[in-house]
């Protein structure tokens, strides 16, 4: 069976994590069937409000028995949803993006694990020295928002000698049995799969999305700043689409020169509420979105080239730990 310590210590029976797709999109479809099929689901609630994140919680525990977390983005905080998170008493608390310490502290008082994510060893070690359980290493070729410049390969056996003896989750262009194989191998205690799961059944991007992610390969990604309407100053890497192809040709303006700014492209829900979406906007397309995609964030990691499908997510893991197992198995032979 392919189980490392961390899977003893947090009680789930495979190494593998979804990512906390933000804005909602692993809501609690996605995280159930991962934690049911023996990961360890994540919420993806950077930017949801409190109310609608203990509202998940609870959706999430009524379709599974199994250990799941929640992952806040610090810079979206509105107030409350960390308490939130302790009050419900979830097995795991993720973090990103900014000064972690009061927030690790109220969690570990709790008895909560937190793992922060992190894109570099000197980040790595400030949340070891604020008392994170653990730290997740996302290497450069992630999707979504992408704090580092460091390939996987590079950061995460520096990141294990940096931390250790605490758990290291490795995350970043893994998007099947050979990528968990590798991460193992290079000191990770587990991998953390996003741009996979978002091609799964449960993940709620639009089906138009997941579409786009399928077709696309490594290079069709682009590390940038330009979806900044909401979060600005945070790189991330997207799908190239028109929004991209346009302010391109307009020579890459600034934010508040760049063509078509403020023009509303489309309208979604979030948070449980209907928006307007502006071009560059910092959220992607989810189910009940109206409007053009192809002036959305498009978010996706270069494991894109090796997504070819989509499918339930209890079968992206179990077949994932499959081949993990069989690749370690033989590689040990």
């Amino acid at each position: 069976m392919l189980k490392t310590r961390l899977c003893r210590d947090l009680g789930i029976e495979l190494p593998i994590v979804s990512a906390p797709l933000g804005g909602g999109n692993a809501g609690p479809e996605l995280a159930a069937a991962v934690s049911s099929a023996g990961g360890l689901g994540l919420l993806g609630m950077g930017g949801v409000p409190a109310p609608a994140i203990r509202e998940q919680i609870r959706e999430t525990r009524a379709r599974t028995s199994k250990p799941f977390g929640v992952g806040l983005l610090l810079p979206l905080l509105q107030g409350e949803e960390i308490e939130t998170c302790i009050e419900e008493g979830i097995a795991v608390l993720v973090l990103f993006w900014g000064d972690v310490r009061p927030h690790v502290e109220k969690a570990k008082r709790a008895g909560i694990r937190t793992f922060v994510q992190v894109g570099s060893v000197g980040e790595a070690e400030e949340a070891v020295a604020a008392g994170a359980s653990g730290v997740i290493a996302q290497g450069f070729e992630a999707g979504g928002h992408v704090r580092g410049t460091t390939s996987l390969a590079s950061l995460l056996p520096a990141v294990v000698e940096a931390v250790k003896p605490l758990p290291v989750i490795a995350a970043g262009g893994l998007a099947n049995g050979r990528g968990v194989a590798a991460a193992l191998a290079l000191g990770a205690e587990a991998a953390m799969m996003g741009t996979r799961l978002v091609c799964s059944d449960e993940a709620r991007a639009l089906r138009e999305y997941k579409e786009r992610i399928v077709r696309a390969r490594a290079e069709d990604t682009i590390h940038t700043m330009l979806f900044d309407v909401g979060w600005p100053d945070a790189a991330h890497r997207v799908i190239r689409n028109k929004a991209v192809d346009e302010w391109e040709a307009a020579g890459c303006p600034p934010s508040g020169q760049r063509p078509g700014e403020g023009t509303i492209v489309g309208r979604m829900s979030e948070g449980g509420m209907m928006i307007d979406v502006p071009r560059y906007y910092v959220g992607n397309p989810m189910i009940g979105f109206e409007g053009d995609i192809d002036y959305l964030a498009l978010y996706a990691g270069q494991s894109c080239g090796i997504v070819n499908d989509v499918k339930p997510a209890a079968f992206i893991v179990k077949e994932a730990a499959r081949e993990a197992e069989e690749i370690l198995s033989q590689l040990g032979r």
